[in-house]
């Protein structure tokens, strides 16, 4: 790719991103709302942009070859906040991508799209949507606006429904949700690499023996996670004690997520 962009840059996956994809473009355009350290040579464009303003992501998304949409509120918050980033900024990246020549697109979604589901349970993409949060929603529309481009436009998707990326697991629920950071950045690159990608929902998730979610859709791009939490297990144990059996992170794949109130601004 000549241009590659990353909007949520400022964010821990975006500096991840930005650390580790530089060999994948000439060039990479990095955008965030907030702050973000300046351009590091010519290969990297540091744009400030709020996915709110239309006019903003259309100049922001003009000249771009790929995108990886990371931007956007990541955790529960007051309506307007997420409904601006996450509602309006969805739909104006996905109309500067159609008036743009239709760069691929990865979609950060979330498995707080299926937080209420049960950790007894084991589900595949197919599973119908429960979100745990107003956060869980706004990705919920996400991945219906990508379907609807696709089916309308031809616009290519991959919609990754990411567990929880860290360097390693933080508490008990992640050893199922974990996906390393390594295993992040393969993932990107098999999306841009395909030859065909077309609309998939695939989970963003490390090969963990504790696992709820059936990946057989990353097949479809190639991609095989290679880490696996279970190489923490014993630390996790030793530091993070047992919750409650009637806790909500012993219940719900979403964890504390379904135990959230809804926020007022």
């Amino acid at each position: 790719m000549k241009r590659l962009l990353i909007t949520g840059a400022a964010g821990n996956l975006g500096k991840l991103a930005r650390a580790r994809l530089g060999h994948m473009a000439d060039v990479l355009r990095l955008s965030d709302v907030a702050e973000m350290a300046p351009a590091n040579g010519p290969k990297e464009e540091v744009v400030r942009c709020d996915l709110g303003d239309a006019d903003a992501v259309d100049d922001l998304v003009r000249g771009c070859d790929g995108i990886v949409h990371l931007g956007g509120v990541s955790v529960e918050r007051p309506w307007e906040m997420i409904a601006r980033g996450n509602i309006a900024g969805v739909y104006n990246l996905y109309e500067a991508a159609r008036a743009h020549g239709m760069p691929r697109i990865l979609f950060a979604s979330s498995n707080h799209t299926i937080g209420y589901y049960r950790q007894d349970e084991r589900i595949d993409t197919r599973a119908p949507i429960k979100p745990d949060g107003l956060y869980g929603v706004s990705k919920c529309f996400g991945e219906a606006m990508a379907s609807l481009y696709h089916s309308k436009f031809g616009q290519e998707t991959a919609v990754i429904r990411i567990g929880s990326c860290f360097e390693k697991p933080r508490d008990r629920r992640m050893m199922a949700t974990w996906l390393s950071p390594d295993d992040f950045i393969s993932l990107i690159e098999c999306v841009f690499r395909v030859p065909m990608l077309g609309c998939p929902v695939i989970w963003g998730v490390s090969d963990n023996d504790a696992g709820w979610w059936n990946t057989e859709t990353a097949r479809l791009i190639g991609w095989r996670a290679k880490d696996n939490s279970e190489l923490f297990r014993a630390e996790i144990e030793a530091a993070a004690p047992r919750p409650a059996a009637d806790a909500p992170q012993s219940i719900y794949q979403g964890g504390m997520f379904t135990n959230e109130p809804i926020h007022k601004g």
